[in-house]
C-alpha cells in the first residue's frame, strides 16, 4: 500500500508551537533580567557597606581596588546591570516578533474575509440584475445549447477545486446582511447562528440500545479490541457511521477502554449528518440533522452534545475521567464544540482529546488543554464549509491528505477516504503526529475494551 502524502500543520512542530516557544524565551528572558537586575542592585549595596567604607582608613589601597572591580562588575560592558538590560531588551525583541507574525496571519485572513463579504453584499445588492444575467445564460441551456456539453463531470470539477466552496460560503455573511430587514453579520459563525434561528433544537433524550444491562456491541472487531492507532479509531468511526442510517434514530457509542493499571479512558464515536432537512421542513425528530450543523457551526451547544454528555454518564464515566471524541463531518463539529465547553453544565466531562475526520471545525475555539487531531481530505468540499482554516496552535494539528475518488461522497466517505488516510498516519514520523500519538496512551495502550451503544432522540 503506497501512504497518501501528508501535509501536517500545527501540534508539536507547527508554526503556533514555534510561537509558543519563543514566547516562553522571551518571559525567561525577563525573568533572567530580573534576577540580574535584583543581583546588581544588592551588589551596588555592598559598595556602600559600612564594614567596607571602614575599611578605606586601614587600607586605602585595597579599598580602591575593591570599588573598582566591584564597579566593572557590576556597571562594566560585561556587567551585570548590561546583562539585565540586554535580556530586557530581548525579551521585548522576541515579544514584538512573535507579535508582528501574528498580526500579519490575523491581517490576511481578515482582508480574505473582507473582501468575501463585500463580495456576497454586491450580490445581494444586485440581485435583480444577477437574475436578470442568469436568466440569460440559463435561457440556451434549457434549449439544449449548453456551453461546455453534456459530459461535464461537475462533481469532479468542484471536487478538484474545493476552493470554490470557500468563497461561496465567505460571501454568506455578506449576502445575508445585504437582504431587507436582515441584520447584519460579520462572519460565517454569525452567518450559522442566524439561519439556524429557523430550526428548533429542542430537547434530547437516550436510550441504550438493548437496555442498559444489554448495550454492549461484539458485532465488530472495532468494539472489541483495544484501538492501537489512528486506523483503529476510524474504523470505529466507520462502523458506527455505517450503523447510524439515514431515517434511523441518531446513533453513537461509547467504547470503555481498561488500561494496564486499573483506569478507565472513554472514546466516543459521533457520525456525521443524517437528516438533511431545509429550515423550512417540519421540525425534524433526528439530532444529527441540519439545524444540529448550523447551529453548532453559529459556536452554541447543542441537544446532540448534550445527549451524548448523557449517553457518557449512561457508560459509566466520571467528571475526571480522560474522554476522547472521535467524530465524522458534523460528528467532529459537535465534538470541537464539547471540547470548548468541557469540564462545564455544557459538558461536564474531562475531554482530553479529539479526532475529526472530514469536519468544518477552523472558527472552534479549542482550549488548550485539548489536543485535536483534525484530518482533511483536500478533495473533500465538507471541511470547507466554515470558509478558514485550522489555526496553527500547538495543540490542533491538522493532516491534510489527496485522496480523489471522484465524487462528493466518495471523497467524504469514512471508508473511502479517511480510513486508508489514517492507516497511512499511523507509520507517520512527523513530530506534530508522533505527540498526539504519544499523547493519547490512555485510549491507545488499553488492555480491553466494551462499547455501549446508545441512540439519541430530539424530542419537543
Amino acid at each position: 500500500m503506497v501512504d497518501p502524502e501528508f501535509q501536517i500543520s500545527g501540534g508539536a512542530g507547527g508554526v503556533g508551537a514555534r510561537y509558543d516557544d519563543i514566547g516562553r524565551l522571551a518571559r525567561q528572558s525577563e525573568d533572567l533580567s530580573g534576577e540580574l537586575a535584583e543581583i546588581s542592585a544588592r551588589g551596588h549595596g555592598v559598595l556602600v557597606d559600612p564594614d567596607l567604607l571602614a575599611s578605606a582608613l586601614l587600607n586605602p589601597d585595597g579599598f580602591a581596588m575593591v570599588e573598582a572591580r566591584l564597579l566593572r562588575a557590576l556597571d562594566g560592558p560585561d556587567g551585570l546591570t548590561a546583562l539585565s538590560l540586554g535580556f530586557g531588551q530581548r525579551a521585548v525583541a522576541l515579544r514584538a516578533v512573535v507579535a508582528a507574525y501574528q498580526a500579519v496571519d490575523e491581517e490576511r485572513a481578515r482582508t480574505v474575509d473582507t473582501l468575501r463579504w463585500m463580495a456576497g453584499y454586491l450580490v445581494g445588492e444586485t440581485i435583480p440584475l444577477t437574475l436578470g444575467v442568469g436568466a440569460v445564460l440559463v435561457a440556451p441551456t434549457a434549449l439544449g445549447l449548453t456551453l461546455f456539453g453534456d459530459d461535464v463531470d461537475w462533481e469532479r470539477l468542484l471536487t478538484d477545486h474545493p476552493g470554490v466552496v470557500d468563497n461561496l460560503v465567505g460571501i454568506g455573511p455578506g449576502l445575508l446582511s445585504s437582504l431587507p430587514g436582515a441584520p447584519l453579520v460579520s462572519d460565517v459563525p454569525g452567518a450559522a447562528g442566524l439561519i439556524a434561528e429557523f430550526y428548533d433544537d429542542g430537547g434530547f433524550r437516550v436510550e441504550a440500545v438493548g437496555g442498559e444491562e444489554g448495550n454492549v456491541d461484539t458485532t465488530h472487531e472495532s468494539m472489541t479490541t483495544p484501538p492501537r492507532g489512528f486506523a483503529d479509531l476510524i474504523n470505529g468511526l466507520d462502523y458506527r457511521n455505517d450503523k447510524a442510517g439515514i431515517g434511523q434514530p441518531d446513533q453513537i457509542d461509547v467504547r470503555v477502554v481498561t488500561n494496564p493499571d486499573g483506569g478507565t479512558a472513554y472514546i466516543v464515536d459521533i457520525p456525521g449528518t443524517k437528516a438533511l432537512n431545509p429550515p423550512w421542513s417540519p421540525d425534524s425528530p433526528y439530532l444529527n440533522d441540519m439545524g444540529t450543523n448550523v447551529t453548532v457551526l453559529g459556536g452554541d451547544t447543542t441537544s446532540r452534545q448534550r445527549a451524548i454528555a448523557e449517553a457518557l454518564r449512561m457508560a459509566g464515566a466520571g467528571a475526571d475521567d480522560p474522554v476522547m471524541l472521535v467524530g465524522h463531518s458534523q460528528g467532529g463539529m459537535v465534538a470541537a464544540q464539547a471540547a470548548h465547553d468541557s469540564g462545564t453544565a455544557g459538558f461536564p466531562f474531562n475531554v482530553t482529546h479529539v479526532v475529526t475526520a472530514g469536519s468544518p471545525i477552523g472558527h472552534s475555539e479549542v482550549p488548550p488543554c485539548v489536543q485535536v487531531l483534525a484530518l482533511e481530505n483536500r478533495h473533500d468540499i465538507v471541511p470547507r464549509l466554515d470558509a478558514t482554516d485550522n489555526p496553527d496552535e500547538a495543540h490542533r494539528t491538522t493532516v491534510v491528505f489527496e485522496s480523489q475518488q471522484g465524487s462528493i461522497a466518495e471523497n467524504h466517505g469514512t471508508r473511502s477516504a479517511y480510513l486508508p488516510a489514517a492507516s497511512g498516519l499511523d507509520r507517520s514520523t512527523d513530530p506534530s503526529v508522533r505527540a498526539y500519538r504519544d499523547s493519547a496512551g490512555m485510549f491507545l495502550n488499553g488492555e480491553s475494551v466494551q462499547a455501549r451503544v446508545y441512540n439519541l432522540h430530539r424530542t419537543f
